[in-house]
């Protein structure tokens, strides 16, 4: 009996030994691979397993043991694994390279990122989408000539009128389109999506100062218009509700907005690049020296920040400002200040013109 007990107890022993050593080695087993934090791509293909990718797991020393991954994935009845490309490394461990394949993949090597800066126009605009995918410029400026899709677009997004159907209006979408960084699924993404992808940006930022505009004396599209000219011509955000009020009070006494970035657009320039001759004096849908209101439409894709400033203006008397080549703006309140300003600007060679 006595002899029973001790082997008994040195059963117990042996198999509690024997339990730790065996937990050891599959926690050691399932433990990362080294300390390398360099990210490796592992390409699931439809149809595969989590058991099935084991030896992919394996070649690309990704984890320690085959046979250990394999027995972590009985263990805990893994399932549900989602072709797609991820992107893992030799530090992770099992359960963590586990964790990030049951989420699936949010990795696509093929992902492009492009950044339309705020107060680009549709020439910019279709420059920069050029270069970044597989379509040219020629593509953009034809599906905005498209009206059946642009037609389209008015029923779906509340903040586009039949304002953007005038005939006058060089791109139907300028101004609308809104500033960001956007990620798209590839190169060959079509400027429909690319398009859409950004109006609902702009629906976004819209929806939370929807009851200003609704309230505003001005239409969503001269309100647009008028923070596209703002965005244009200033540089700093504490100047933009300034510029609104000059534009607003400008307005209000029936007096031409007379903005440079307008005459620029409506000349089809690119104001601070190209010079400026006599764009002030060409008559066009855009040249606010030549209109006595509103240009036919945005000269430009202003930000949050723009639009907010038409919505609340600050208080003030200017009637009057001028922007510099490095778009510095100052406020007047009488003609010949404002004359006095510009003849400054000359003098330093910082104005625009002649």
């Amino acid at each position: 009996m006595k002899k029973f007990t001790i082997l008994a107890e040195v059963m117990v022993i042996v198999s509690a030994i024997f339990i730790v050593v065996s937990c050891t080695i599959y926690k050691i087993n399932i433990g990362k691979v080294s300390n390398h934090t360099e990210l490796v791509e592992l390409d699931v293909t439809s149809g595969q397993t989590f058991l099935t990718i084991g030896s992919q797991l394996k070649s690309k020393n990704l984890i320690k043991s085959e046979f250990f991954y394999k027995l972590y994935i009985k263990l805990y009845k893994v399932q549900g694994l989602q072709a797609g490309k991820y992107l893992l490394s030799e530090n992770m461990g099992v359960p963590k390279i586990v964790e990030i394949l049951k989420e699936g993949s949010t990795y696509n090597p093929d992902t492009i990122t492009i950044t339309f800066r705020e107060g680009m126009n549709m020439w910019q605009m279709a420059s920069l989408i050029a270069e970044n995918t597989n379509r040219t410029e020629e593509e953009v400026f034809s599906v905005l000539e498209n009206k059946d899709y642009i037609e389209s677009l008015i029923q779906k997004y509340w903040f586009l009128t039949d304002d953007i159907l005038d005939s006058s209006i060089y791109y139907p979408l300028e101004g609308y389109l809104f500033p960001d960084t956007y990620q798209f699924i590839n190169a060959d993404v079509s400027i429909q999506d690319i398009f859409e992808t950004m109006l609902d940006q702009m629906e976004k930022k819209l929806n939370t100062i929807k009851l200003d505009i609704e309230e505003n004396q001005y239409s969503i599209h001269e309100i647009i218009t008028l923070a596209s000219m703002i965005q244009s011509e200033g540089n700093n955000v504490s100047d933009f509700e300034k510029m609104a009020s000059v534009f607003l009070t400008r307005l209000s006494k029936n007096m031409r907005l007379q903005s440079c970035a307008s005459a620029y657009y409506g000349d089809k320039k690119i104001m601070g690049k190209d010079a400026f001759e006599d764009s002030y004096l060409k008559k066009n849908s855009y040249n606010t020296y030549e209109l006595d209101a509103f240009p036919a439409g945005p000269i430009s894709n202003p930000g949050i920040d723009a639009i907010v400033s038409v919505l609340h203006p600050a208080d003030t008397n200017y009637l009057y400002f001028a922007s510099d080549k490095n778009r510095k703006v100052y406020f007047s309140k009488t003609l010949s200040e404002h004359e006095n300003t510009i003849q400054k600007l000359r003098e330093s060679g910082n104005w625009y013109g002649s």
